[in-house]
């Protein structure tokens, strides 16, 4: 029955030439007859062909195979007025998949309004109509029309035409889940299995029917294209004498907007492609309408063969190299330092801006201080670095500049001198490669920011997503991404901390930067000014370019604040108030020195750490008096008494006991072996000062501990004369103790020790009790 049903058909076909064909035809025979058809219950439809050369083949809409014609050709048309990032995007994407679509109105005024606030669009319908002149009678030409700032293409022409013939329609428009502009007209969209309402920011269909269809009213250029396409959708004698389906299921189009928790990322092993579980479809076109542009900024990131698990990211090789270029010929850039809040280890981010293995005669130095705190270090960086570079300008604290203001200074600061590019450097970002500047100008990219992230931490300098409020959301991918798992170049809505703009984004006026917007913090207005503009923001991790100081905890009432950061910030506090060969001693090769018995002798601490342990507890300035009578014991009284301060008075007992496990445990446990315990515990920290009209000497005693640690603060012959320690037992003394190495011996029982009288100047020597 089946056989006899399709000669039948291809008979009648044949000999009545229109008999099922729609009157706008055109000539060509084919078309589905809809007039009966309540959105595709079983029409027996032909494909259009030439009529000269009869009916090469039939579909019949309900077989479960479909014959290819073979004989249409597939033209993609969309409109943009500009080469935006956007547009460069979809271009790439449709050469990816062998399209090639026509670009109405480039280089031209767009006249079709301000779509992102309102309706608009006519002058989209305006264009394509003129354009389809040319095919109003090409059956044998099937037009598809996308939107391209927002769109990116995942398949080629045989899976498009395949897709849509499989809708036996003349016209398939995209669908959303939204009724816009008009929402009053809800109600007169027909019931669906899926997305209800159409969305014209993607379509598909003959060339004759699409011609009618734009052809059929005059629109002006500021009247709104989806609502022109909505009405014809409605008006049932018009869908049906066009034969217009939606595309209720995604089949073809997916429209972003109110179904991004129904899509996901497939496939990254190999070629990623988006999957509707909603509906169980593949979709070919993706579209980023209405806010939903930033999950697809985040999908492009994958789609259209961009990256995946084996071969990584395949976008980012368009960029170029510096390496031939002769220093006089390297870009000029704007290197902008920005110290708006109190942040620790300033004097070393400072230091990393200057190392940057890039000319100083091509950088131009834009500072701007607004912490008082900092005016001395920040001061003292202008003043004898500031000289190496091309120029300087240095805005302090007494200009009183709020950041919006000095951020857009710097901007325009960059203009005056003809920048080629603006390098933006915040206070708590610390460069640790050298090459950041080299590296971020080579990835070609408008704005672009290199991964930092805090220490152990999953903070970094840029968002994956946002919030329905614009604020931070995770995306997907963003542990992946800040643990460098996927590296590549990625489009981001947000990036901070340190980031290169483009100096052409500087001269445009229409895409010039601002950081002010409404009441947004500077960071979130550039960001949200820029994604308006439809300007990429990417943050690359190709490589390691260094981290995020954490200033959240950082207190600057403490003499010395820095000193305090050893748990938000540990891997910079190491590299300040460590010894430079500490991690030697950890070595198993390592012989630490041991020069009375069971006393060994390591460096442990910085200089600075010395210095600046001195000063805090100077500045505390509570000694106590040295005698047995001790307030700030338990019971009151000190058995063997010292003119001292304990961790605990300054506020750093709890650092201190973290020093210990961190620092000292491993060395412990190397040298007394068999011995652990962790974490350690010292209820007695202290710093203690020797002087000949003070304290000068410490009798015999043993210590309350398992083991005691003795670190010497400051330098023997230069700061003071006698002083050390004398082990009776072992009638053995270890002087000229040097400046940030410890002394670690027993406590208890064999190690019965005195201190020995400083007979000039101030010694001072930090000495815990572990484990009493």
């Amino acid at each position: 029955m089946a056989a006899l049903r399709l000669v039948v058909i291809a008979f009648l076909a044949t000999f009545s030439g229109h008999a099922v064909a729609d009157e706008d035809s055109q000539g060509k025979t084919g078309f589905c007859n809809v007039a009966a058809d309540s959105e595709g219950q079983g029409v027996a439809c032909q494909h259009p062909v030439d009529a000269n050369q009869r009916v090469k083949s039939v579909y019949v809409a309900n077989d479960s195979e479909s014959v290819k014609p073979g004989t249409h050709r597939l033209v993609i048309f969309t409109v943009a007025s500009d080469e935006t990032d956007g547009f460069k995007r979809f271009a790439r994407s449709a050469k990816i998949y062998g399209l090639e679509p026509k670009i109405l109105g480039m280089h031209e005024e767009w006249l079709g309004g301000d779509m992102a606030k309102g309706m608009g669009g006519g002058y989209k319908v305006r264009l394509l109509k003129k354009a389809l002149e040319d095919y109003k009678e090409d059956g044998a030409t099937i037009i598809m029309f996308v939107d391209s700032y927002d769109v990116v293409f995942s398949a080629g022409e045989d899976e498009i035409l395949r897709k849509f013939y499989k809708f036996n329609s003349n016209v398939v428009f995209s669908a959303e889940g939204f009724c816009w502009p008009d929402r009053s007209l809800a109600e007169a969209y027909p019931q669906a299995n899926g997305e209800r309402f159409l969305n014209s920011g993607g379509f598909i269909g003959y060339a004759p029917q699409l011609y009618s269809i734009v052809s059929s009213s005059d629109l002006e250029d500021n009247a709104d294209d989806q609502l022109f396409y909505t009405k014809i959708y409605l008006n049932e004698d018009l869908r049906k004498k066009w034969g217009i389906k939606l595309d209720h299921k995604a089949e073809i189009f997916q429209n972003l907007n109110g179904a991004v928790g129904d899509v996901e990322l497939l496939g990254l092993d190999s070629e990623p492609y988006l999957h509707n579980s909603a509906y169980g479809t593949t979709p070919l076109v993706i579209h980023g309408n209405g806010p939903s542009k930033v999950t697809l900024n985040n999908l492009g990131n994958y789609l259209a063969k961009s990256w995946n698990d084996m071969a990584g990211c395949r976008v980012c090789y368009d960029t170029f190299s510096l390496s031939d270029k002769q220093d006089s010929e390297l870009p000029k850039v704007l290197i902008g330092i920005f110290v708006e809040h109190p942040t620790p280890f300033l004097k070393e981010a400072l230091h990393k801006v200057y190392n940057l293995n890039y000319p100083k005669e091509k950088i131009h130095l834009f500072v701007h201080n607004a912490e008082e705190f900092h005016g001395a270090e920040v001061t003292k960086f202008v003043e004898e670095d500031g000289p190496a570079y091309h120029s300087v300008k240095y805005l302090d604290v007494s200009e009183a500049k709020k950041e919006w203001h000095a951020r857009n200074l710097a901007l325009e600061e960059c203009l005056k001198i003809n920048c080629d590019y603006a390098f933006f450097v915040d206070s708590e970002a610390h460069l640790d490669n050298p090459d950041t500047l080299r590296l971020l100008i080579e990835t070609n990219r408008t704005i672009v920011a290199p991964l930092l992230s805090r220490h152990k931490s999953l903070w970094s300098n840029f968002w994956g997503s946002l919030s329905a409020d614009g604020y931070y959301a995770r995306s997907h991918d963003y542990v992946s991404l800040v643990k460098r798992d996927r590296k590549g170049i990625w489009n981001v809505p947000f990036v901070n901390g340190a980031y290169l703009i483009n100096g052409s984004l500087v001269k445009s006026r229409e895409k010039f930067p601002s950081f002010i917007n409404g009441l947004l913090d500077p960071d979130m207005a550039f960001c949200k000014n820029m994604r308006d503009k439809g300007i990429f923001m990417f943050m690359t991790n190709m490589d390691n370019y260094g981290h995020l100081i954490n200033a959240e905890t950082f207190d600057i009432r403490h003499k010395n604040p820095d000193f305090y950061e050893i748990y938000s910030n540990q891997k910079d506090w190491e590299q300040r108030y460590l010894h430079e060969n500490y991690t030697k001693v950890l070595d198993p090769s390592y012989k630490v020195d041991m020069p009375c018995p069971d006393v060994y002798w390591f460096p442990v601490v910085s200089e600075i750490f010395c210095e600046h342990l001195i000063q805090i507890m100077e500045n505390f300035g509570k000694w106590s008096s040295g005698t047995n009578e001790d307030e700030r014991l338990a019971g009151g009284y000190e058995n063997v008494p010292t003119r001292d301060i304990h961790m605990n008075q300054v506020g750093l007992e709890q650092h201190w006991l973290y020093f210990l496990r961190e620092y000292i445990r491993p060395v412990q446990e190397k040298v007394f072996l068999g011995y652990f315990h962790d974490p350690p515990k010292a209820i007695m920290n202290f710093v203690v000062r020797y002087h000949p009209e003070e304290q000068y000497f410490l009798r015999p005693h043993h210590d309350s501990s398992t083991y005691t640690i003795n670190i010497a603060l400051n330098r023997p012959h230069i700061d003071y004369e006698g002083g050390g320690c004398h082990f009776l037992r072992y009638n053995c003394s270890v002087v000229d103790l040097k400046r940030g190495w410890t002394l670690m011996h027993p406590g208890r029982l064999t190690h019965y020790h005195e201190g020995l009288a400083v007979t000039k100047g101030t010694r001072y020597i930090m000495v815990s009790f572990v484990d009493p």
